[in-house]
């Protein structure tokens, strides 16, 4: 088992005890909604259920399935989506729910004051239950900064899951405005949870003519002038405008799939910039787990065969950025036969080659048909043995895409026995069709 950051096991997959539901009007649509969470078994994730379309057709609570960011998070497949899940996903993960089927009778879910605090009441309400798997953990090892647009980020290393927030708006009502938390059930349900969806009242008819709001009213949206408040309304928190900025965060960043280990600092935060980032948080889940392609799945993207295929396995793979491959290399290897059999050394061009196969590897991810293309090698340069590699080594290449246009790309290569360069390269390649 993975140890945690305090020694012990690593945590276990949860979910809730049983289904549970909350209905009432869509904060965008205006509709009548009803939203149901239910069970989810082990390593089946977050789901969304439509199930007022015929078929129920279900979308993955994943970044990858993000098709709108304009003042809510949107998640689609084909012609189906699922509207401002930000507020229900937020407390889903300060809860550690990793398994969740969310039912959906509408687009949206019901806006019911414009906070997360009834969604925390509702996970409450239908207890937790821990399940046998261990849960995804992404830990942060290493500092992450992002800028998008007005918004920018930091993730650092941390032993806890923490949000930091600043926004800053030109309104005197708002201000600049800063908070930090750690992310916990009850700290967020608390501290956080409370914080209402709030908007300029200059908002409300460009917002009206794109489709959205249309649901807002003074129950769910705390309406500012550039005088003040609506008359009635008292904020829950001093600094209630921030807080709800971060509720949006972290709802968004759930859907990197995984409990977060690390500080995530944001300026300016905003569903675009939030939805950036847990791409950018996926993309270092994959590295941090681990192999991608056994033997099987290289075969199917690579077109060589015994005794040419030089590619056990492929550790890494971050798309479009970086790879990392792994050779074996055996006295059975056919080559050592002739290259020299008093004093077996893995030919140079064979070494160069196995880095050049872990690069073709990282340039075919990025077709969907890889099947019916192959990768031409078109230059080699500063080329560079450091040491020769006999049996019994284990290589290690990694590769970094550093230019990728149409279909050919320039990458930067390195092979490695314990951890020692033994060959460099600088490569371009092509991808044609057969």
């Amino acid at each position: 088992m993975t140890p945690t950051h305090d020694g012990d096991t690593a945590p276990r997959q949860r979910t809730i005890g049983g289904p549970m539901t909350l209905e009432g009007q869509g904060l965008h649509t205006g509709e009548e909604v009803r939203t149901t969470l239910v069970p989810g078994a082990e390593n089946t994730g977050l789901l969304f259920r439509r199930v007022d379309l015929e078929g129920e057709p279900t979308i993955p609570g994943d970044v990858d399935q993000v098709t709108g960011v304009e003042w809510e998070t949107v998640l689609g497949s084909g012609d189906v989506v699922v509207r401002a899940v930000e507020h229900v996903l937020a407390a889903v993960a300060a809860a550690s729910i990793d398994n969740l089927e969310i039912r959906f009778e509408g687009p949206e879910p019901p806006a019911l004051d414009g906070s997360a605090a009834r969604w925390c009441e509702l996970l409450r309400e239908a207890g937790y239950v821990e399940q046998d798997a261990e849960a995804r953990v992404l830990a942060v090892e290493r500092p992450l900064h992002l800028e998008v647009g007005d918004s920018r980020y930091a993730v650092v290393p941390s032993a806890r899951y923490r949000v930091s927030a600043e926004i800053d708006f030109e309104n005197p009502v708002i201000g600049r405005q800063f908070a930090s938390v750690e992310v916990d059930e009850p700290t967020f349900c608390d501290d956080v949870g409370r914080a209402r969806t709030f908007g300029l009242e200059s908002w409300r008819d460009p917002l009206h003519a794109r489709g959205l709001a249309l649901g807002a009213t003074q129950e769910n949206t705390i309406v500012i002038s550039d005088t003040g408040l609506s008359p009635g309304v008292e904020l829950r928190y001093p600094d209630e405008f921030v807080r709800h900025k971060m509720i949006d965060l972290l709802g968004d960043l759930a859907l990197v799939g995984a409990r977060i280990r690390g500080h995530v600092v944001a300026e300016r935060p905003g569903h675009r910039g939030n939805v950036e980032l847990a791409r950018r948080l996926k993309g270092r889940l994959r590295r941090q787990e681990g192999p991608r392609l056994e033997i099987g799945r290289i075969m199917e993207h690579l077109p060589h065969r015994y005794p040419f295929l030089l590619v056990d396995r492929i550790l890494e793979l971050e798309p479009g950025v970086r790879i990392v491959g792994l050779k074996n290399v055996t006295i059975n290897e056919p080559f050592f036969a002739g290259h020299f059999p008093d004093h077996p050394i893995m030919p140079g061009v064979l070494i160069v080659e196995a880095m050049a196969q872990v690069g073709g590897l990282l340039l075919m991810n990025e077709f969907e048909e890889s099947g019916d293309k192959v990768v031409y090698f078109m230059s080699l340069d500063d080329v560079k043995f450091r040491r020769p590699v006999v049996p019994g080594d284990q290589l290690i290449f990694e590769l970094e895409m550093l230019q990728f246009r149409g279909r050919t790309c320039r990458m930067r290569g390195v092979g490695k026995v314990d951890g020692r360069p033994v060959a460099e390269a600088t490569m371009m390649a092509r991808v044609v069709d057969r």
